[in-house]
């Protein structure tokens, strides 16, 4: 049998979701500081990230931010991992590890084979693999069985709920990133939390 896949629940705003992600214990716990509906102030992330289990690692999703943005909130501990989600290149992710001693998640946008084997080359430690910036929509996933096997580990993201978990964990990915799966009129549900957690650990006992 793999592995299990590695967890990250995204977009987490408010105390509620913060307790029932500490009950189910993800392996990453998503703030969102680009524009959206799930968007955290530095302020908020510090209130939550105090109320964060330790194991669970904070991640920071940005779009096209400041450096100076990114490293503060990893100095002060808000985070511990960083993922791009815009048009981030070699240079930023460069002059951000010259900064910041923390792992790199680049998101990139798939539409055909070709930009899979394109994430392939970044200096990010890490991929994510996702329809756009917080769709909620999957890509073609056939997408990945066509491409040439991936020498970085991987996020699976886009979509992922309880329905269509046991598709995406026969791709075998590195790790699974859920956000809008897991919630209910924009906003996280801990029962739809709990339901896809269970069905990941049934899946791998």
């Amino acid at each position: 049998m793999t592995r299990r896949p590695r967890i990250k629940i995204c977009g987490l705003s408010r105390p509620q979701d913060i307790d029932v992600v500490n009950e189910v214990r993800p392996d990453f716990a998503g703030f969102v500081f680009a524009k959206s509906p799930r968007k955290v102030e530095p302020s908020q992330a510090r209130r939550l990230r105090d109320r964060l289990n330790a194991g669970i690692t904070p991640v920071g999703v940005f779009v096209d931010a400041p450096l100076d943005v990114v490293v503060t909130l990893v100095e002060t501990g808000v985070i511990e991992a960083v993922q791009l989600h815009g048009t981030e290149d070699e240079a930023y992710i460069e002059a951000l590890r010259a900064r910041c001693a923390v792992p790199i998640i680049k998101a990139y946008t798939v539409r055909t084979t070709q930009d899979i084997d394109t994430a392939d080359n970044t200096t990010a430690e890490i991929l994510m693999l996702d329809n756009g910036k917080g769709t909620g929509e999957r890509f073609d996933w056939s997408f990945l069985r066509q491409a040439p096997p991936l020498t970085h580990p991987w996020f699976l993201a886009g979509g992922i709920d309880v329905d269509n978990l046991s598709s995406a964990l026969a791709l075998e990915p590195w790790g699974i990133d859920v956000s809008s799966g897991v919630e209910t009129d924009g906003l996280k549900d801990p029962d739809k939390i709990r339901e896809l957690i269970c069905a990941l650990q049934l899946a791998y006992s």
